[in-house]
């Protein structure tokens, strides 16, 4: 059986990039350049340039603590219009070379080229991935990191180690051959491999299990009889680079959600009411600025013995504004709380059934509308407030409770 060919574009300091390419004479000419939050220093980070990396800088980061770190950096807002734009410019160039390309984010691409050899002339993955490269660059002015083997996650772990870092020029392109997945997952941690987050790993350690290489030493049934079956084959599988998901290239990412997990439980509504204003808010502006829109609306809820448990709800017409989707979560959580009245250490919402803005769909045009319906006025009031935080940060204005 012929071995798959995957491979996923990176676009390297999206945000940044973008920025520069929005404000040439601004952001153009600032190496050390931080995009999100607000030059008052409200907000968090999203993105920073390689230079100013090499200070400390990272995403995440409250904004206040980057300028300590980074002082002489120009603080921008995100460009959420141009970012989209602009991804669809890279998906555009991407489908010119096969028309299975999967958008896994707003900067990343994955591609099969599986059954393209001929096409190709039987050139190396490798020379087909550097013309992709080109291509990208010449016609978005964007630069990509590529990886590339038998699997997403291969795939995914080779573009990490492709793309530059501070200080540090980028290799590009990295291709795994067949069969040289596992030894290729032995250089990292498990931590690093996607689907590892921090609970599982602090489960892991328990056992001894930080780096790749520590659990490739146990067999299947050793590791199944510390992290229960479904675990242990999930993660057997993992650290021999073995991921069977395809590359859906019927369109864009099928879900976008938002999650908290809980320094301590919350029990009471009016704590948990405020995490889902929250939660809801940032699902929804991610929708937006992906372009999307959304039919189905999720409430995810850990209990504080761990008991996973969720509501869903699809609309009878897709959705984009805050304060739709939180309106519906709203009666969703009530649903779950009423059906279970105990202490949550973690809080989701999801959007799900998603298609591109714009669709033919009905909008109604009353005033009065039942819950998790919009209007034209709900939408055109989000994206205000889209471009209020663009301009003076995430937390410059919310949705009251």
């Amino acid at each position: 059986m012929t071995a798959r060919r995957i491979l996923l574009a990176d676009a390297d300091a999206f945000y940044v990039s973008v920025a520069r390419l929005v404000d040439p004479d601004g952001a153009g000419r600032s190496p050390l350049l931080i995009v999100g939050g607000s030059a008052d220093q409200r907000g968090v980070v999203t993105s920073a340039s390689y230079e100013a990396r090499a200070y400390g800088v990272s995403s995440a980061m409250p904004m206040a603590r980057a300028a300590r770190l980074c002082p002489d950096a120009m603080i921008v807002p995100v460009p959420w219009e141009a970012c989209v734009e602009k991804g669809e410019e890279i998906r555009a160039v991407l489908e010119r070379f096969t028309p299975t390309v999967e958008r896994a984010s707003s900067d990343e691409f994955y591609l099969d080229m599986s059954g393209t050899e001929r096409l190709y002339k039987n050139e190396h993955l490798s020379e087909t991935a550097r013309r992709i490269r080109t291509a990208v660059k010449d016609t978005t002015k964007l630069s990509v990191s590529i990886g590339g083997g038998t699997s997403k996650l291969v795939a995914k772990l080779g573009a990490g180690r492709a793309k530059p870092r501070a200080g540090v020029e980028g290799k590009a392109v990295v291709i795994v051959e067949p069969g040289a997945e596992e030894a290729f997952l032995r250089e990292f941690s498990l931590a690093d491999l996607p689907g590892v987050g921090p609970r599982f790993q602090e489960e892991l350690a328990r056992f001894g299990l930080r780096e790749v290489t520590d659990a490739l030493r146990h067999d299947l049934k050793t590791l199944q009889g510390w992290l229960g079956e479904r675990a242990g084959a999930w993660l057997h599988r993992r650290i021999r680079g073995q991921d069977e998901s395809q590359v859906d290239s019927s369109g864009d990412a099928k879900s976008i959600s938002r999650d908290e997990t809980f320094a301590k439980d919350l029990n009471d509504a009016e704590s948990l009411d405020r995490e889902l204003v929250a939660l809801a808010g940032r699902a929804s502006a991610d929708l937006r600025a992906s372009g999307l829109a959304a039919r189905t609306v999720t409430v995810r809820i850990k209990d504080a013995d761990f008991t996973l448990r969720q509501s869903s709800r699809t609309l009878p017409a897709p959705i984009i504004s805050d304060r739709a989707v939180l309106a519906t979560a709203r009666e969703l959580l009530a649903t779950l709380r009423k059906a279970r009245h105990v202490p949550a250490r973690l809080l989701g919402v999801g959007l799900s059934q998603l298609l591109r803005e714009g669709a033919p769909d009905q909008l109604t045009l009353f005033e009065s509308v039942p819950q998790g319906v919009e209007t034209e006025r709900d939408r055109t009031l989000s994206r205000m407030v889209d471009q209020i935080r663009g301009r003076y940060g995430p937390d410059a204005a919310g949705w009251g409770r």
